[in-house]
């Protein structure tokens, strides 16, 4: 991975789908309107997640996804992550992140060159099927 890669944050919430260009070192995600990405849900925590840069040997970075607040208190429904149900998860290119029902993103690494990148709704997994049986 070189130095001109960004990440991007594809978000379906109740409100649509919305991109995030990724970053800075932290960001917040949940229902709360201080949040630095809001997630529009009933089903979704306050504070559901928080995203955290890391950085690379090389000087490039990747993000990791942590239920809740790192070092606090987890969210209510927690976070599956690529349908495994995890507290944190190192994001790689194309990992879908569900955090209730009909509330998810998808993490893409987007080029510099300003390559297009596909929407939620040419994934492979199609928007709606991703049910999650009551979690």
């Amino acid at each position: 991975m070189n130095a001109e890669q960004r990440y991007l944050l594809i978000v379906e919430d109740d409100r649509g789908c919305k991109e995030y260009m990724l970053d800075a070192p932290s960001y917040s995600l949940g229902r709360d309107p201080k949040c630095d990405i809001r997630l529009v849900s009933q089903f979704v925590s306050r504070r559901h997640a928080t995203l955290v840069q890391l950085l690379e040997e090389d000087g490039t970075h990747h993000y990791r996804i942590v239920d809740g607040i790192p070092k606090g208190k987890p969210s209510s429904n927690g976070l599956l992550v690529n349908g495994r149900k995890l507290q944190a998860c190192d994001l790689q290119d194309k990992d879908e992140i569900v955090f209730g029902p009909s509330v998810r993103a998808i993490y893409r690494l987007r080029e510099q060159n300003g390559e297009r990148l596909v929407s939620l709704d040419e994934t492979i997994i199609p928007p709606g099927s991703w049910d999650i049986g009551g979690a």
